[in-house]
């Protein structure tokens, strides 16, 4: 949304909290959650991403959707992701996961060899697709990912997490309060 420049209202939202409008708009219940105008509900980042950018794109994101590749990290990545963050949560061995989340990074690493980013020197729509499952697989050993992780990756998750984009995206902002009557 920051990046399309299309105005919106945030809300932030304690999943451990759900406020009942949130609910009724998304019943599933997660984050995030796109409410527009005329009452259509968007509750997938992608399709969030998607529709955004087909309103305006003014970094020319879309002609760099590399949709099978935003699979493969959507599904199989998150899934190790997921039971690499949370093992207790799952029963899983914690280190199994990781290892095959390395085997993903390095593929994604050989993508971006010679390149900042997966489309070339500019960030674009599968970039960005990618970028928030690196960063919480990153997130979970930072020490280890540091020294670990496949250095194209490192730098590519680097000059995202400096870019001036995410960090107006990361601005704090208090929990959303629905106003009572």
């Amino acid at each position: 949304m920051l990046a399309s420049g299309i105005a919106y209202t945030h809300r932030e939202v304690l999943l451990r909290d759900k406020p009942p409008a949130m609910l009724a708009a998304s019943p599933k219940g997660t984050v995030p959650v796109l409410v527009l105008p005329d009452g259509t509900v968007i509750d997938e980042s992608i399709d969030i991403m998607r529709w955004a950018l087909a309103q305006h794109d003014p970094e020319l994101w879309l002609p760099h959707i590399d949709a099978g590749l935003i699979e493969i990290f959507d599904s199989a990545f998150k899934h190790h992701l997921d039971r690499y963050k949370y093992a207790n949560r799952y029963g899983a061995d914690p280190l199994v996961h990781r290892a095959a989340g390395l085997v993903l990074l390095a593929d994604l690493d050989e993508r971006l060899a010679g390149q900042n980013y997966l489309g070339g020197a500019t960030r674009g729509f599968s970039d960005i697709a990618l970028f928030p499952f690196v960063r919480q697989f990153a997130a979970v050993d930072a020490d280890w990912f540091a020294t670990r992780a496949p250095v194209a990756v490192r730098k590519w998750l680097e000059l995202l997490t400096a870019s001036e984009l995410f960090q107006r995206a990361m601005v704090p902002t208090a929990p959303w309060a629905e106003k009572l009557n």
